[in-house]
Order: structure tokens, then C-alpha cells, then sequence
């Protein structure tokens, strides 16, 4: 697949991981909501970003950060879509170790497993898809 600007690559790997994500939820609770596909889509475009950042940095390593960004993301579009606008797409507060309902320590730990196949994921699709170089890890 031959795209004809880096803005178009960009808009292909956000609109994929959105739609991706959005059907994981999909499977996980029978329904997701359109905030969560643009939230999907913002933290996969930067989990992209971020193994292509300087070096090749530790798969680990960057497993953690990118649990940390999905996290972040994640607590920015909870005050957005639940608190600011009303909406109550989620809630976890019922769960413990929460920050105002908005995230909990256990789906950051989700989040770190979670981002180990969107990094493999966003990898293969660089090498077979848009022909960039394919990627060698290292652990740690």
C-alpha cells in the first residue's frame, strides 16, 4: 500500500487503531462508544510513534510508556466525555485504586498487555503493509 504523504499514513494508523480498539470493546462489553474509537486511535498512533522515536528502545520499556499514554488518554477523555459533557461511558469508580472514576490501577495493567499487541500489531502493518523496516526487538 503506497500512501502519498506521511498525513495520510498517519490518518490510515489512527483510523485503524480507533476501529480496532473500538472492536475489542466491542467483544469485551457489547458496546463502545465513538469516544473511545478517537481515543483508541490517539493512543495507537503514538504507541507507533514512540518505538520509532531514537534508537530502538526496549520492548518493555516501551510497553510501560505506552501503558502510561493509554492511561493519560485515557483520564483525559474520561474528564471530556464523562464529567465534562455528561456522558458516563464509563465508570470505575467501583473498582479499587481508581483516580475519580476515570482510571484504576488494574486497566493500567490491562493496558500494559494491552499495548504489547498494539506494538507488534502497529509493527507488522509498517513492514508488510507500508513497507517501512521491520523492527528487532530486545526485552529489555
Amino acid at each position: 500500500m503506497k500512501f502519498q504523504s506521511q498525513i495520510t499514513k498517519n490518518i490510515f494508523l489512527f483510523l485503524l487503531g480507533g476501529f480496532c480498539y473500538g472492536c475489542i470493546e466491542m467483544l469485551y462489553k457489547g458496546s463502545t462508544h465513538i469516544s473511545m474509537i478517537i481515543a483508541g486511535g490517539i493512543c495507537f498512533f503514538v504507541i507507533g510513534r514512540l518505538n520509532r522515536w531514537k534508537g530502538n528502545p526496549s520492548l518493555l520499556g516501551e510497553m510501560v510508556v505506552s501503558a502510561m499514554v493509554i492511561t493519560l488518554v485515557e483520564f483525559v477523555t474520561g474528564l471530556i466525555v464523562n464529567v465534562w459533557l455528561g456522558l458516563y461511558v464509563w465508570d470505575y469508580s467501583g473498582l479499587p485504586y481508581n483516580f475519580m472514576g476515570q482510571i484504576c490501577l488494574l486497566f493500567s495493567v490491562f493496558w500494559l498487555f494491552l499495548s504489547l499487541v498494539a506494538i507488534l500489531f502497529d509493527d507488522a502493518i509498517r513492514y508488510f503493509l507500508l513497507g517501512e523496516a521491520k523492527r528487532h526487538y530486545h526485552l529489555l
